[in-house]
Formats: structure tokens, sequence, C-alpha cells
């Protein structure tokens, strides 16, 4: 694959260096020219001087083969920018851009970026999920469908424990896809699958079903009338 990385950068660095291990063919796009002599030094000549951002370089680099951009600054507009460049004037098929700012990851999905990656939304998800307040972990929006995935820890008095999947009431276009047990050992959910308690849940939910999906996995049993 040719992979063209913009951001020469810490991130934009260790990752090129992966890919090249990967032997794929990558081009590192920096417009700090001590960075640029560092990238050359470590891993030859495979980065160019200049603006990742701006159309007639990207058209030097060959951005028109290219089989992923990623964009990878430390700036969300750069990082944007160059991915709908390389997108719409050059027809790259993956553009993946890095996220500062967690509150432009909805921007960037809705100007058709093909997947962000939020270094505090990740960090953020593995504190949530220590925390009894938030189990219901969102890891991933699929692109174009309204669905994501999430994580649910099974509380131990949830009202599904001992259930199989079958009878659990889920929210309209939801499904349970996987289920992780106390060892670790994660499995394909079916209908006979029972969901024990402190079993990780990796469901598959419409955006807006969240809450009712949480309801529906986390909740005690109603309370007996006497």
């Amino acid at each position: 694959m040719y992979i063209i990385v913009v951001g020469g950068g810490k991130v934009g660095f260790y990752l090129a260096k992966e890919l090249v291990e990967s032997n794929h063919e990558v081009l590192v796009i920096e417009q700090d020219p001590e960075k640029v002599r560092e990238i050359q030094d470590e891993l030859g000549d495979i980065v160019m001087e200049g603006d990742g951002c701006e159309a007639t370089l990207l058209e030097k680099a060959g951005t028109a083969r290219a089989d992923m951009l990623l964009a990878v600054t430390g700036d969300d507009e750069d990082n944007l920018i160059a991915c709908q460049v390389a997108k719409q004037r050059f027809n790259v098929a993956r553009t993946v851009a890095r996220i500062n700012n967690p509150k432009n990851e909805e921007i960037f999905q809705k100007l058709d970026v093909d997947i962000t990656v939020s270094a505090t939304s990740a960090i953020m998800a593995h504190i949530e999920q220590e925390l009894p307040t938030h189990q219901l972990i969102p890891l991933m929006r699929l692109k174009g469908s309204g669905l994501e995935i999430v994580e649910v820890r099974i509380p131990d008095d949830s009202r599904v424990v001992g259930r199989p999947v079958k009878e659990i009431l889920l929210p309209y276009q939801s499904m349970v896809a996987i289920v992780i047990d106390d060892d670790g050992t994660p499995k394909m959910a079916s209908g006979d699958t029972v969901i024990r308690a402190g079993d990780e849940v990796v469901a598959v939910t419409m955006h807006e079903s969240e809450e009712a999906l949480r309801e529906a996995l986390m909740a005690p049993p109603p309370a007996r009338a006497f």
C-alpha cells in the first residue's frame, strides 16, 4: 500500500517507521525543516517538506495513487483540511485523522473523514470503565449507518444475569455481538448464550438507543409488589 502521513512529529514519525517496517510505501509530509532532517536521518528519503493541506503539494506527493492518507499533526483544522483535500480532490479511498480536541470528532465524521482517532477519548473510555456510574463505553461509530459499537459491563444485580440473549428485550436495531467472560475469553454471542455477572458485552446499537440499551442490560429486576 502507498500511505501518505501528514505530520512528522512523534506520532507521524513512529507511524511511518512501523509502516516502513511492514513493507508499505510511505511518504511523510512535514513543514518543519528540522523535523524533515531528523526523519531523513532515521528513515531515509521518505519525507517531503511542505504543507500537507495544500493541493499542489499533495499532487506532487502522488496523492492520486495513494491508498490511504493519515493526517496526524497537532492541529485539528490542518488534519481535517488534509483529509478533505485527499478525499475530494484526489479520491483517496481511506482517510484517517488524529483529533486533539474530542469535541471536534462529530464535525470530522460529518465531513466524511473515514476514521478519527482521539487519544483523549480513548484514555477517558478506560477511566470511565473503572467507574461504577459509567459502565457503557462507546467504542466506535459505524460511518453512514447511525450505528455504534459499545461495551457494557454487566453488574451483579442486573436482571439479565443468568438469562440467555434470546430472552433479553433489546432496543430496535440493537444486538449483542460478543461476550467476554471473567477469564477474558471472548465468544460470539448466539441466542442461547447466557449472560453472567461481570461479563463484558460488546453490542451494536443506534447512537440514540444508548440509554435504552444501558437500561436493558444493566437495570436490576423490578421490585416485587407486596
